[in-house]
């Protein structure tokens, strides 16, 4: 096992996880388990940043997402649903424009990725002989509310505030895709379907 570059298969490990879990997210038609999918797909993506060394920000990914955004997605959806559990049916013109945004998205990416000197990599001496400097530090800092210009003094404002509004879009976006499926039912009671 000494030729076996460890960080690399934890890449590959953690990227095929996401990948593997955001496809089923695509083709799921459970609310639940869609919302499952995207737990363990997005936790892989706190796993490569924290490969990457963004401590912070898979720290972040993990509470805020993770912990936060999908719990209460789940929370609302079995909350306001009549069903045990909720389908969601997609059509062809949804299909359509999601793939179209979605390649218009890669295609951006992809052309921005080769497109710039710096992001197309070094060789080995080179990355070896760069420097590591710790510059996420204050902007951590700063977002959890330390000023780094007065460290005495603090304020937790705004990160509360950013995260309880994300919560609360979340939460209506459950209720509405629960409310979604109780409407089309009572409509097909009320016509006789």
């Amino acid at each position: 096992m000494e030729g076996i570059y460890w960080p690399s298969v934890f890449f590959l490990l953690f990227g095929g996880i996401a990948c593997a879990f955001a496809v089923a997210v695509l083709f799921s038609k459970n609310i639940v388990r869609m919302a499952f999918y995207l737990v363990i797909s997005l936790a892989a993506t706190a796993g490569l940043f924290f490969l990457a060394g963004a401590d912070f920000v898979g720290a972040m990914q993990l509470m805020i997402y993770v912990g936060g955004t999908l719990v209460l997605l789940v929370f609302g959806v079995m909350l306001t649903s009549q069903e045990r559990f909720v389908e969601m049916k997609s059509d062809a013109g949804d299909w359509v424009i999601g793939i179209f945004a979605g390649g218009a998205l890669l295609v951006v990416l992809i052309w921005a990725a080769f497109s710039i000197p710096a992001w197309q990599g070094m060789d080995a001496a080179e990355a070896n002989a760069v420097a590591v400097k710790k510059t996420v530090t204050p902007i951590a800092m700063g977002l959890l509310g330390f000023r780094v210009d007065a460290p005495d003094r603090s304020g937790y404002f705004f990160p509360f505030e950013i995260v309880s509004v994300h919560l609360l879009v979340v939460l209506v976006g459950a209720a509405y895709l629960a409310r979604a499926k109780r409407k089309t039912t009572s409509a097909n009671l009320a016509t006789g379907d």
